[in-house]
């Protein structure tokens, strides 16, 4: 009798750990605190900004204000020099000429970098096979945006952006050992160590 009931709960253990139960699998979550929630969001404030029109004013209300928000980093003149002159293959004459011009004023010029990010990882497939390390799937969602405002004399010159309005990647480890293989880590790295 016993006997039956220990192999009655093996069965329904073991179709519950196969079943890929999703709130059991771990998942995590990334997120840029900012005003902006979704990409469309960040896009359009982002578009309402005109070079040689828009003042630092105009981007307190827009909430592109490093004292203000969260996430939107200060660049100095030198940091601009980095980031369009990466290497000595460009020439400050390949850039635009609002590039340039905050180049040349140095420190009457400065830059406002906007990095946001929203990613969410879960993990599916066979709760069994996860667990032990066998084979452990994961997807990833969610959106990145990337802006880059150039300002000389409270004057927005220049702005360029970019990102990924729709983050969908899949990624798939398979361990055939499964928690032998951590094993194998482990013994095998202090012997490198010793070579």
């Amino acid at each position: 009798m016993k006997w039956r009931v220990f192999m009655v709960i093996l069965v329904f253990a073991g179709m519950f750990l196969t079943a890929g139960c999703k709130s059991l699998f771990p998942h995590s979550e990334s997120t840029t605190v900012s005003h902006w929630k979704t990409y469309k969001d960040v896009e359009i404030a982002f578009g309402k900004i005109t070079p040689y029109h828009t003042t630092v004013e105009d981007l307190q209300l827009l909430h592109f204000d490093p004292k203000l928000s969260p996430n939107v980093k200060i660049l100095t003149y030198v940091d601009i020099i980095q980031t369009f002159l990466p290497n000595a293959a460009i020439h400050k004459e390949d850039l635009p000429g609002a590039v340039r011009a905050c180049i040349e004023a140095k420190e009457k010029s400065r830059a406002y970098l906007v990095e946001l990010h929203v990613t969410k990882d879960k993990r599916h497939g066979c709760l069994f096979l996860d667990i032990f390390g066998f084979k452990r799937q994961t997807h990833t969602s969610g959106w990145e945006f990337k802006g880059l405002i150039l300002i000389k004399d409270d004057l927005v010159v220049y702005k360029l952006s970019s990102g990924d309005p729709r983050i969908s990647r899949d990624e798939n480890k398979v361990k055939p050992l499964g928690p032998l293989q951590e094993i194998d880590s482990i013994i095998t790295g202090p012997a490198s160590y010793a070579r």
